[in-house]
């Protein structure tokens, strides 16, 4: 049963610009009757050697696993007792809380102190009179080949070949053994050459071999890029060549049309690909513009953020992995720290901004989206619901209505002129 905050001496001190610090005291009795249902529920369930299942005398419970259930129960109250106050008294951290100065004892009142970041409330005093120009949206022929060209690859088979060396677009399967090594075994490869996906120098080498050849060739291993470590020596491979295929491309007609999708001709397949390619450099187009209306708006109010707040952003660009070293993340630090900051930075105006200006998605702006989605794919709105909400987009959606209703504000008030 949650711990009824009203029960709580609670205290919040504000330190230096985000710092918060929460003073709680939760009252003995509350504590000890949390702490005689935990006993109960151990009693109930723990087996003994020399006691009957349930029946293991407190006096036994509380000499073997007192310090344990203390432990136990200063976790959980203590949580609990946060994130009720938190709820109460409408506080968001955006850091993890920091639990210190704890003062248990029984009999007595526990007292503890929690510390967290809180988001930075803004004040934008300009939001217009801002300058953006947009970038002209153009699609060649040239763009529309290289689409084109993906897809025949997509469509093309892939051949073996009996006899000769393979060429760029081929894919090789070889097998590479390190010579200098003793007793090593050839490790098994398989890739496109031309790809990048080994060294040049090994790409040399196989395209020197026929089909089931194999040769002797001496590598140098380049050193990674920006590294300081003097180039590792020479090795001596063995390289064999076990199959190459070579892709066989179909023929650029209305065949590889009704092929790549629902498309009668050539010439509609063109017209699908350049009106795609359209609307993604209209997306494009919006980006820059939103992106340098949030610079400058950022530009003309400046703040501050929590460094907790790169951090979280920095963590979650490497994944949010438990086995990122404290090396690692300084060094990523390091390199992303510019960009997170002005993405933070972004995040927050829009946030703020939907806040004051009341901007945020509601209901019914959602309802028609989805009605729309479903519109155009011929699918029941219900479903389509069922399925953003399953999937997680549905807050994806809403903030994206969200983030639109915001910009069209921030243009409203700013001169936006398309590039010559």
């Amino acid at each position: 049963m949650p711990i009824d905050v009203s029960t709580l001496q609670v205290s919040l001190e504000e330190g230096e610009r985000w710092r918060r610090t929460l003073s709680i005291t939760i009252p003995s009795d509350v504590v000890q009757s949390e702490r005689r249902v935990t006993m109960k529920r151990l009693a109930t369930s723990l087996k003994l050697p020399g006691f009957r299942a349930g029946k293991v005398p407190p006096g036994v419970l509380e000499k073997r696993f007192g310090p344990a259930v203390d432990q136990e129960l200063l976790d959980r109250v203590i949580n609990e007792a946060y994130r009720g106050v938190l709820q109460n008294r409408d506080l968001s951290p955006i850091s993890e809380g920091e639990v210190g100065e704890v003062n248990y004892k029984p009999e007595a009142d526990l007292s503890f102190q929690i510390s967290f970041d809180i988001a930075p409330e803004l004040e934008l005093a300009r939001l217009g009179g801002f300058r953006v120009e947009r970038p002209r949206v153009s699609v060649s022929d040239e763009d529309i080949d290289r689409v084109i060209d993906r897809i025949r690859e997509q469509q093309g088979n892939w051949l073996s070949l009996d006899d000769g060396t393979p060429e760029g677009g081929d894919r090789v399967e070889v097998r590479i053994r390190q010579m200098e090594a003793a007793g090593a075994e050839p490790r098994p490869y398989e890739f496109v050459l031309g790809d990048g996906e080994a060294i040049p120098q090994i790409e040399e080498a196989i395209r020197t071999l026929s089909v089931g050849g194999s040769g002797e060739f001496t590598i140098t291993v380049p050193p990674e890029a920006g590294s300081e470590e003097p180039p590792p020596p020479p090795r001596l491979l063995e390289i064999s060549l076990d199959s190459v295929k070579r892709l066989e491309l179909p023929e650029l007609d209305d065949t590889l049309a009704k092929a790549a999708g629902d498309f009668d001709t050539l010439a509609d397949l063109r017209q699908r690909v350049r009106e795609d390619l359209e609307k993604e450099a209209e997306r494009e187009a919006e980006g820059r513009v939103r992106g340098s209306l949030l610079e400058q708006v950022i530009a003309a109010n400046p703040f501050d953020v929590p460094e907790t707040m790169i951090d979280q952003y920095i963590r979650a660009a490497l994944g949010n992995r438990d086995d990122i070293s404290e090396d690692r993340f300084r060094e990523a630090k390091e390199q992303l720290r510019p960009h997170a900051l002005q993405t933070v930075k972004q995040h927050l105006v829009v946030t703020r901004l939907a806040e004051v200006k009341e901007l945020r998605a509601t209901d019914e702006e959602i309802d028609a989206r989805i009605e729309e989605i479903a519109a155009r794919n011929a699918r029941d709105p219900g479903e389509v619901y069922a399925r953003l909400q399953k999937s997680g987009q549905l807050e994806e959606l809403e903030r994206e209505i969200t983030e639109t209703k915001v910009f069209d504000l921030l243009k409203q008030d700013s001169t936006i002129t398309d590039a010559g």
